[in-house]
């Protein structure tokens, strides 16, 4: 098993690897925990995250007898939930995690449900105690069927040798469906010392199967365009996973039609093009709103209503809705849709793009004092050198500090609705926000998943302190397998999101605040570099010189001053655009 990163930054190659495993047992009779892997070999998997336990020791030992799947350890189910999902959103295949019976797989539950959520591709392996004990009472037993079928798209578990090849496939398969989610397949200790069937073989992967519009669709589609008078354009994450940023930017060129993203779809349209509005979700009067108050027709791309209440665009429920994806939305007063296209979104944009053109359909888009306040806003503090920082500081600071294809994975808490709205970003995928099921903490794990997908390059990890401490445990990980990460913590000593939302809701806040470590000293405790942001300037520097280093963890306190939050949507309330 390979536990690191070669000198530069990418993976021993498995023939090297190879030559340093123990080579399997002539003498082994093959059993299910060995079938199990083979299939897992067959539907491409290369890295499982986890957590060795009494009852997924045959499952461990089959891996090591197999050699070609590296098994990295972490300090905490619920990080090797967050690596497999963050390397599944960057890779596109399914991420794969392991826990144990009981409280392993419990702790598995929230990266689960988070990549069941947000649409991301997760399949989760878990061990169980034997089948003869699974009815009652006993020792670490839980129920992890009914645990997380809800979470899930799909979970069973396997009661014997001849399930074992479909019930891989077809966790899979529904993982990597259309709408990508997470499934769960459950092994018990028992059955995974079974001999496997003589006959058994993993199934074949299907084929990737592509959806194509109907005419008729692309031209009740263009029909619907042609007769609006402003139309404006909400993508979502879902243009990402589809590869069609291109698509939906020759769209936008040809309509002459802004366009809105979600903050999980950050990106897949670049924040330099003159169409672009900037995400919207934050709040009902921030500035990409007004756009969707003129708008009599909303063409939503890639757009699932979990990523925030269509309400927030759609109050009066007064505007037509054209919604394509690869799957049918889930119902919404304020989301009642005029036309659904369910297919492929590049080959539909692709159609459609050929049909408004036969039209000769463009339209006058007037949206440039939008831009202008989101740009008057992003550089309002390039200047301020006070301490603690502003946030509009550190958001600009930072995005000077990293190139266009620096990856930046956003945590959950006030720096969230600052990096969302104000950090321009360029191209897909490199700025990576959870606004499905929102959690904390995920970003930190999940940059060792995105250093393994990106072979070793640098990624950004930006953090509040509250988010910070409930994985820093996975910095021992990081250091161990040799990732390049910088982590960059917002301090404020509170939960900073909370005590906004306290401030606004009664105009004070209680039991959110909290003392914290040694931030450098913490993370020089794990063989991580650790730098204390003592003035304005000393930022961005020390960003740049964390991402440019010849690798390592590198750990970033920077006190942040959160009371321009309160300023913020003050501002935002009282915000009307001239004209």
């Amino acid at each position: 098993m390979r536990d690191g990163l070669d000198r530069d930054g990418d993976e021993q190659s498995h023939d090297t690897a190879a030559a340093t495993r123990p080579r399997a047992d002539r003498h082994h009779q093959r059993n299910v925990a060995d079938l199990m892997v083979q299939c897992l070999v067959q539907e491409g998997v290369e890295v499982i995250f986890g957590i060795p336990g009494e009852e997924n020791i045959p499952f461990i030992e089959a891996l090591e007898r197999d050699g070609h799947i590296r098994f990295v350890v972490t300090r905490h189910e619920q990080g090797a939930g967050f690596m497999a999902l963050t390397y599944a959103h960057l890779t596109g295949k399914p991420g794969v995690c392991l826990a144990t019976l009981g409280p392993g797989a419990l702790n598995l539950t929230l990266p689960v449900a988070c990549a069941n959520a947000s649409n991301t591709p997760l399949v989760a392996l878990c061990a169980q105690g034997s089948v003869s004990r699974i009815h009652k009472e006993s020792h670490q037993i839980i129920d992890l069927v009914s645990v997380f079928r809800p979470i899930t798209r799909w979970t069973n578990m396997i009661l014997s040798p001849q399930a074992v090849t479909e019930t891989m496939r077809k966790g899979f398969a529904l993982a990597q469906r259309k709408r990508p989610a997470a499934t769960c397949i459950i092994l018990p200790e028992d059955i995974a010392e079974q001999p496997a069937p003589a006959d058994a073989e993993p199934l074949s992967r299907a084929l990737q199967v592509h959806t194509v519009p109907t005419p008729a669709d692309i031209e009740a589609a263009a029909d619907i365009i042609a007769k609006a008078k402003h139309p404006i354009i909400l993508a979502g994450n879902g243009v990402s996973r589809a590869h069609a940023d291109y698509q939906l930017r020759v769209l936008s060129e040809q309509l002459n039609v802004p366009v809105a993203t979600t903050f999980e779809g950050k990106g897949v349209f670049s924040d330099r093009h003159r169409n672009a509005l900037g995400v919207v979700g934050f709040m009902r009067h921030d500035y990409e709103n007004f756009a969707f108050d003129d708008a009599d027709l909303i063409i939503a791309i890639g757009f699932s209503i979990q990523q925030f209440d269509p309400v927030k665009i759609n109050p009066k429920n007064d505007k037509k809705i054209i919604h394509i994806n690869t799957f049918v939305e889930d119902t919404d007063a304020h989301y009642t849709t005029t036309l659904n296209i369910m297919a492929d979104i590049d080959t539909t944009l692709t159609q459609l793009i050929d049909a408004l053109r036969e039209r000769d359909v463009t339209f006058e888009n007037s949206e440039s004092d939008i831009r202008g306040l989101l740009t008057h806003e992003f550089e309002s503090r390039k200047d301020d050198d006070s301490f603690p920082m502003k946030p509009q500081r550190v958001v600009y600071d930072t995005r000077r500090a990293l190139n266009d294809s620096d990856v930046a994975l956003v945590d959950t808490g006030a720096l969230k609705m600052w990096m969302a709205r104000l950090y321009p970003t360029y191209l897909p995928n490199t700025c990576i926000i959870d606004n499905s099921l929102s959690t904390m903490g995920w970003t930190l794990p999940g940059a060792v998943g995105a250093s393994l997908a990106r072979r070793g390059r640098p990624v950004l990890a930006v953090m509040g302190d509250g988010s910070f401490m409930m994985n820093m445990q996975e910095i021992e990980t990081a250091v161990r397998l040799g990732c390049h990460i910088v982590i960059l913590v917002w301090v404020d000593e509170a939960y900073g999101l909370i005590k906004w939302k306290m401030d606004l809701h009664n105009g004070h806040h209680d039991d959110v605040d909290f003392n914290n470590p040694d931030f450098v000293k913490l993370a020089e405790s794990f063989g991580a570099h650790g730098h204390l942001v003592s003035s304005a300037d000393d930022l961005k520097p020390a960003i740049e010189a964390a991402m440019m280093a010849d690798g390592g963890v590198h750990v970033i306190a920077c006190p942040v001053d959160y009371s321009e939050n309160i300023k913020l949507t003050d501002k935002l309330g009282e915000l009307e655009l001239p004209g």
